[in-house]
C-alpha cells in the first residue's frame, strides 16, 4: 500500500513539472523592526542590504525605535538616506528638554540651561521635576522629516504600507496605529515610561508599544505579508542571577508580557535577524556610529539570502519596475488659516506674533520649524507642535498644539572652584509678576562666597525685540594678592552695582543698547602684606554696547560665535583710599589717587568651529583698556583663572585669579577640544597676554607679556560640567591645578 502511494505521488510530481507553470500572485514581503532605543539604529544596516539586493518590501511594521526607522523607510527614504540622517543628528539635543541656544531670545540666553534643577510653581506649591522629556526638538525633527507626507493621514497610502504599535496607558493593551498624524504615532510608539511624556493619539493616551509588543510580526502578517524578515535588537529578559536591585526587578516585571509575546512573534519570521548587543543600552546614542556599523556588518552577511530571494521572485514572477524617488516631492505649502490650542496664560495672538507668522504665505518644513523654535525661545512654552490639514483649494490649515510653562520657577545649581569655594546657587524666576511681558528674577550664591543679584526685564511691544533691563548686584568674596608669583596677602572685596539699560534685538543672535550703572567697590585687607591699601570708591558709568551670540549650546558648544563689546565713560569718582607699608599708613600726599573721569572699553570674543565630528577648534579674545587712567585705582583688569567669575576679570591659562592687575590688557587663546566619549572631553589650550599697551597702573607693576597653557579633562553630568585642569605659565615656571564644577553665578 505504501509503495502504491509513493508511485502515485511521483507520477503527480512528474506530471506537474511537465505542465507549463501557472503563475500565482507574487508573494508579499514584510519587514518588522523591533524596539530597543539606540540599539534600533542597527536596523538601518538590514534595510541597506535589502536595498542593495533589489528586494521590494510590500509592508513594514515597527515599535519604538523600529517605528522611527520603519516609518522613514515606508514614506520613501532609502536606507542610505536614513543612515545619513541618523549620522547627522545631534542626539544629545534631540533627546533632551533643551532647544538649540540659537533659538532662544538674546535676553534669555545667559540664564538658559544654567541650573541643575528647575521646580515649577503649580497649584500653590513647587512641584518636583517629573523626569520625563517633552522632546521639543524631537517633534520638530520629525516634522521636518515627514513633511513630504503631511497630507497622508492613512499610513497604507505611504510608498510602503506601514503600521506601528503603542500601548494604551488606561487598558495596557496594544494599539495598532495605521492612520492619523504619523509624527504623533511614532512619538507614541517610543514614549518610554519615565523617560518621555505620554502622547494623545486619536482619543487615547499612549506610551511605548514595546511594553506589550516590541516585535510586531503578527501585524505585518495581518497586513498581507507572505514572507517576513524580522530584525530584533531587543536583548530580552535578564538572567535571574543578574537581577540585583529594585529597579532591575521593576524593569524585568514590566517586560514579562512582552517577553512572552516575543516568542510567538519570532516563530512567524521566515528570516529572523537577532542581534547580540549586551554591551549597549537603549540610551547608547553616543555609540550611534558603532551601532549602525554593527547593523551594516550583519546586513553584509544576509545580503546573499536577500539577493537570492529577490532573484528567485523575479525569475518566477518577472521583475518589478524599479522603485525610484519613492519620497513625495513636496517642498512647502501655502497656509491659509490657523488654530492655536492650549494657550491660557498667554494668548493666541501673542503666540502667533512671537513667530512672525503670516497667512497666505509659502512655508517650507525648515521655515516652520524655525518659527516654532522662535515661540519656544520666548521661554513661555515648554512644547509647541503643529499639524497640517489640506484644504479644498490646495492650501493648508495649520493647527498649533501648545503646552505652556508655569510662570514661576525655583531653580538650583551647584558651583565650585578654588577661588569661590563651594556655593549653592538658588534662583526664583517669575514671568508677568509685576507687569505683562516681563521677567523678574533673584539669584543668590550661598556658601564660602556670598553673592546676590536681582533683575527685572520688561519687553516693550508684542514682538519682544525692545527691552528695558534693570538690575542690582552685591558681592562679598576674598581675593588674593601676589608678589613674584607667590601669594602674599588676602583682601575682602565688597562690590555693589545698580544699573539700567535699553536694548534692541534685531535678531535672536544680535542686540545693541545703551545704559548707565552706579558702582561701589571696597577693599579691606584680611591677611596683611608688605604694601597694601584699604578703602572704597563710588562712580557712575554711562555706556553703549553690542552683543552677538550664535552658539549652538551654552555648555560645550560645537559651533558659533559669542561677542560682547562695551564702551563707556567713567564719571569723576568719590574715593576714600589709604595706603600702608608694613602696617604704617603712608601720608596721602605721597601717593595721590586721581578721581578724574576716564574712558574704558572691553571686548570679549569666543569662537567655536567644528573640525570633525568629535573635534572643535576654540579661539577667544579678551581685551580691556582704561584711557587716561594712570593715577586711578580699583578699576584695573584682574588677570587669572580659567572660568570668568567676577567683575573686570580676564581669564588666563597659567595664572590663578588675581595674579596680576593691569590698566590695559589683551589675552588671545587658541585650543582644541576632542570628545573622547559621550559627555567626556579633553581640551588643550595655549594663550598669550599683552599688558600696558594703552595705559599702565601707577599702583600695580605687571609684566608686558605672559604665555601659558592648560590641559583640561571635562565631564558633563547631572550636576553640571566638571573640569579638571593642569596649567603652566612660562614666566612663573609653575604647574598648577584647577578644578571647576558647574556654572558660576
Amino acid at each position: 500500500m505504501k509503495y502504491s502511494f509513493a508511485c502515485i505521488l511521483l507520477l503527480l510530481t512528474l506530471f506537474s513539472q511537465a505542465q507549463p507553470p501557472t503563475p500565482s500572485a507574487r508573494p508579499k514581503i514584510g519587514v518588522t523592526l523591533s524596539g530597543g532605543g539606540a540599539k534600533g539604529l542597527a536596523h538601518i544596516g538590514i534595510l541597506k542590504a535589502i536595498d542593495s539586493a533589489g528586494l521590494n518590501v510590500d509592508y513594514i511594521t515597527g515599535t519604538s525605535m523600529g517605528s522611527i526607522i520603519g516609518s522613514l523607510y515606508a514614506v520613501g527614504y532609502s536606507a542610505d538616506s536614513i543612515e545619513k540622517i541618523a549620522s547627522s543628528i545631534d542626539w544629545d539635543l534631540l533627546l533632551s528638554n533643551q532647544s538649540s541656544l540659537r533659538s532662544i531670545f538674546m535676553e534669555e540666553k545667559e540664564e538658559y540651561s544654567k541650573y541643575v534643577i528647575e521646580l515649577p510653581w503649580v497649584n500653590h506649591r513647587f512641584r518636583l521635576p517629573s523626569g520625563v522629556l517633552q522632546g521639543q526638538e524631537l517633534w520638530l525633527k520629525f516634522s521636518e522629516l515627514f513633511f513630504p507626507v503631511y497630507n497622508q493621514k492613512d499610513f497604507s497610502n505611504f510608498s510602503i504600507p506601514f503600521r506601528c504599535i503603542g500601548t494604551d496607558v488606561g487598558t495596557g493593551e496594544a494599539v495598532v496605529m495605521h492612520q492619523g498624524e504619523i509624527i504623533s504615532a511614532i512619538r507614541s510608539s517610543m514614549a518610554i515610561p519615565s523617560v518621555f511624556t505620554a502622547v494623545e493619539f486619536n482619543g487615547k493616551k499612549l506610551i511605548d508599544g514595546g511594553l506589550v509588543r516590541n516585535f510586531p510580526v503578527k501585524d505585518v502578517k495581518e497586513m498581507g505579508a507572505d514572507f517576513v524578515i524580522g530584525s530584533n535588537v531587543a536583548t530580552g529578559l535578564m538572567p535571574s542571577e543578574k537581577v540585583r536591585n529594585a529597579l532591575q526587578i521593576l524593569l524585568q516585571v514590566a517586560f514579562f508580557r512582552e517577553a512572552e509575546d516575543n516568542k510567538k512573534e519570532v516563530a512567524q519570521c521566515d528570516i529572523y535577524v537577532p542581534f547580540k548587543m549586551e554591551k549597549f543600552t537603549m540610551g547608547s546614542f553616543g555609540d550611534s556610529k558603532e551601532l549602525m556599523e554593527l547593523g551594516i556588518e550583519e546586513g553584509r552577511k544576509l545580503y546573499p539570502r536577500f539577493k537570492h530571494l529577490a532573484d528567485s521572485l523575479n525569475a518566477i514572477y518577472g521583475p518589478l519596475p524599479p522603485r525610484v524617488n519613492r519620497l513625495p516631492n513636496v517642498h512647502g505649502v501655502v497656509i491659509s488659516s490657523h488654530e492655536v490650542h492650549g494657550v491660557d496664560r498667554t494668548s493666541a495672538e501673542f503666540f502667533i506674533h512671537t513667530m512672525n507668522f503670516e497667512l497666505n504665505q509659502f512655508y517650507t518644513a525648515r521655515k516652520l520649524a524655525n518659527m516654532v523654535r522662535q515661540a519656544y525661545g520666548t521661554r513661555y512654552y515648554s512644547r509647541v507642535t503643529y499639524s497640517l490639514v489640506p484644504q479644498p483649494d490646495g492650501s493648508s490649515k495649520i493647527i498649533f498644539d501648545v503646552t505652556e510653562y508655569p510662570l514661576t520657577f525655583a531653580k538650583l545649581g551647584l558651583h565650585y572652584n578654588r577661588f569661590t569655594g563651594v556655593g549653592l546657587i538658588a534662583n526664583i524666576t517669575a514671568r508677568n509678576f509685576f507687569t505683562p511681558n516681563s521677567r523678574s528674577l533673584v539669584s543668590v550664591n550661598i556658601g564660602e562666597t556670598f553673592r546676590i543679584r536681582g533683575e527685572h526685564l520688561q519687553y516693550l511691544g508684542r514682538l519682544k525685540n525692545v527691552a528695558v533691563i534693570t538690575d542690582a548686584q552685591y558681592d562679598n568674596f576674598d581675593i588674593g594678592t601676589y608678589s613674584e608669583s607667590k601669594q602674599d596677602g588676602l583682601y575682602n572685596l565688597n562690590f555693589f552695582k545698580l544699573g539700567t539699560k535699553l536694548q534692541f534685538s534685531a535678531k535672536r543672535s544680535f542686540t545693541v543698547g545703551a545704559g548707565g550703572r552706579f558702582e561701589w567697590v571696597k577693599y579691606n585687607p584680611k591677611i596683611s602684606s608688605e604694601t597694601e591699601f584699604k578703602g572704597s570708591k563710588k562712580f557712575f558709568t554711562p555706556f553703549a554696547y553690542l552683543s552677538h551670540n550664535s552658539l549652538d549650546k551654552s555648555i560645550f558648544p560645537k559651533r558659533g560665535v559669542k561677542l560682547d563689546v562695551e564702551a563707556g565713560w567713567v564719571a569723576p569718582q568719590n574715593s576714600r583710599i589709604r595706603f600702608y607699608e608694613n602696617g604704617v599708613q603712608i601720608p596721602p600726599d605721597l601717593i595721590p589717587v586721581s578721581d578724574q573721569s576716564f574712558y574704558r572699553s572691553t571686548v570679549n570674543l569666543e569662537s567655536y568651529t567644528p573640525l570633525a565630528k568629535r573635534t572643535t577648534v576654540l579661539f577667544s579674545v579678551q581685551a580691556g583698556a582704561n584711557f587716561n587712567y594712570s593715577d586711578n585705582v580699583l578699576n584695573e583688569f584682574v588677570i587669572g583663572g580659567l572660568v570668568k567669575t567676577f567683575r573686570n576679570q580676564i581669564t588666563f591659562a597659567g595664572l590663578p585669579e588675581g595674579a596680576e592687575y593691569s590698566a590695559s590688557t589683551a589675552a588671545l587663546q587658541a585650543g582644541l577640544r576632542y570628545q573622547v566619549f559621550n559627555n567626556t572631553y579633553l581640551t588643550g589650550r595655549a594663550n598669550v597676554l599683552f599688558n600696558n599697551f594703552v595705559e599702565s597702573s601707577s599702583f600695580f607693576a605687571v609684566r608686558d607679556f605672559f604665555s601659558g597653557y592648560a590641559l583640561t579633562f571635562s565631564y558633563n553630568f547631572a550636576l553640571g560640567p566638571l573640569e579638571i585642569s593642569a596649567m603652566y605659565c612660562d614666566q612663573t615656571r609653575k604647574i598648577q591645578s584647577y578644578v571647576n564644577l558647574g556654572i558660576p553665578f
